[in-house]
């Protein structure tokens, strides 16, 4: 039986997969291999570019026109600045794939019989002029993982592809060759011991014709892919689970494949082919994958790290403006899929999944550095009661809130990630905790789901130099709280002005009728 596949190149005799190929235009790919051109493909990780190289070298080697070779130079990124090292694994690794793909033994005989004696910095270019001049059909050469080599070793690899190209045909090279990783030639950022300075991967290798990026899945891809599982076991999909299913990952192919797996094998309710996937299941899965930080996931929540997604992320968290952030750095968070450009919205998340995921993963140490906290918010019956919650939450803030602020990874929006983990210890996962959030709202927007109760908070801050943002609160609340159908909710206020005085002096509630009459509990924290 075949399933899902959340882990490497898809094998269609033993995966659910669309045809690979389809997913890119394939008119183009050969156009541009027909003139010769080097060019690049990059996607975030885990959306199929190993698939559809895979595909591109057969299809090319069962035409017979070229011959292809697809080749993983990953394991070159342990050699970092050691070009020596570095080019004898991408040699040693060639010659393994041609073996293997192609049952062509020259190149890895020609490294042994005396190719590893080759200056490193120009090993690579004599052995592909080798492999090249042993065929009178052009060679065409996928390298995978390119953007995983960092330093002088990149650096050389880059530079003997470009000597090589601009020999070409007095010296035999490869006819084409496709660079591929997640990020575009644009953002190699180099920092190698060779140069004075940081290069870019394009003045490095200037000779690239055009950057083809992998694109998500589409609604109707998504509803072809499931209907394989319902083809070959009768088990259906809801149609409500299908439009749940797109509206989750909006078509990131690593997410779409996640949640059908564990809705379809992981659970025994799931197994029952019986039985329909609904949206309820999809849910459960998403949670589970959200919950459990699987492997893309915790991938994914590894970059809030790096500066340059800190400060396109900090920003969009606390509902403000990108001032002043680069372009090519909020071009880096869309090659990396964690952001896409929404029509009519500007910048966004790239799916609810990720956004869900990225103020967790900020709130996990506040969260873990939350001291033992009474559950006095429960009723007996076991269900939520929001006074004792409120009572329970500035008890909390006056008492813990400046300390747990400094755990926060990023200050800018720390009494959010700090509310959040209080929330996430009252859930304790018998409930769920939404959040939205958007580019010059000014605000975020919280829903906690907990034993049939729904409470909906909008969180703002007060900083220096602006006004009370209690009217322009009032109102963003009564329209979030008119989507959730509630009466009633929390607009709290972080004053992080300068001089006030101590949290647990300030920290007060006091109830206000909105511009809609609805009743809001205002906390000033």
């Amino acid at each position: 039986m075949r399933f899902f596949n959340t882990e490497g190149p898809n094998r269609p005799d033993l995966h659910y997969c669309l045809p690979p190929l389809h997913r890119w235009d394939l008119d183009e790919v050969l156009t541009l291999i027909d003139q010769e051109k080097y060019f690049l493909l990059h996607a975030p990780r885990q959306t199929g570019k190993t698939s559809c190289l895979l595909a591109l070298m057969d299809y090319l080697n069962q035409e017979g026109r070229y011959r292809a070779l697809y080749v993983n130079i990953e394991a070159a990124q342990t050699a970092r600045e050691d070009v020596d090292r570095g080019m004898a694994t991408i040699c040693s690794v060639l010659g393994r794939a041609a073996r293997g793909y192609l049952h062509d033994h020259r190149l890895a005989d020609w490294y042994q019989d005396g190719g590893a004696t080759v200056p490193a910095d120009d090993r690579l270019a004599h052995l592909l002029e080798f492999w090249a001049a042993a065929d009178p059909r052009p060679a065409i050469l996928l390298l995978d993982e390119v953007d995983a080599l960092v330093g002088d070793t990149l650096i050389s690899l880059l530079r003997q592809l470009r000597t090589g190209y601009t020999q070409r045909p007095r010296v035999p090279f490869p006819q084409t060759v496709v660079l591929c990783g997640v990020r575009d030639l644009r953002d190699y950022r180099i920092h190698a011991r060779s140069e004075p300075s940081p290069i870019t991967g394009g003045s490095a290798f200037n000779i690239k014709a055009e950057s083809l990026r992998l694109g998500d899945f589409t609604a109707a891809e998504i509803i072809t892919l499931l209907q394989e599982h319902t083809h070959e076991t009768g088990q259906v999909f809801t149609a409500e689970a299908l439009d749940r299913v797109w509206n989750l990952t909006q078509g990131q192919p690593w997410l779409v494949n996640a949640l059908a797996y564990h809705a379809c094998f992981r659970w025994l309710e799931g197994r029952d082919r019986s039985q329909p996937v609904t949206v309820a299941t999809i849910d459960q899965a998403k949670e589970y994958l959200i919950v459990n930080r699987v492997t893309h996931l915790d991938q994914l929540a590894d970059k809030l790290r790096e500066e340059r997604v800190r400060q396109v992320i900090e920003p969009m968290l606390a509902g403000n403006a990108l001032a002043g952030v680069p372009e090519d750095d909020i071009q880096y968070l869309i090659d990396l899929g964690l952001c896409r450009m929404a029509s009519g919205q500007g910048l966004t998340i790239a799916n609810p999944i990720y956004r869900e995921v990225l103020p967790r993963a900020l709130a996990f140490t506040p969260q873990a550095s939350l001291p033992q906290i009474t559950p006095t918010w429960l009723n007996t019956d076991g269900s939520l009661n929001a006074e004792r919650l409120l009572d329970a939450f500035l008890d909390f803030w006056r008492q813990h809130g400046q300390p747990l602020l400094g755990s926060a990874p990023y200050h800018e929006i720390a009494p959010h990630l700090v509310l959040m983990a209080f929330l996430h210890r009252v859930v304790n996962g018998d409930g769920t905790l939404e959040r939205e959030y958007a580019i010059g709202s000014g605000r975020m927007d919280l829903c906690l789901r907990y034993s049939g109760m729904t409470l909906g908070m909008e969180l703002k801050v007060w900083r220096d130099g602006a006004p009370d943002p209690l009217t322009a609160g009032l109102v963003q609340l009564d329209l979030y709280l008119a989507g959730l159908g509630l009466d009633t909710g929390w607009l709290v206020i972080f004053d992080r002005r300068s001089n006030q005085s101590p949290i647990a002096e300030r920290t007060l509630s006091v109830e206000q009728c909105s511009p809609q009459g609805r009743r809001i509990q205002v906390v000033r924290a």
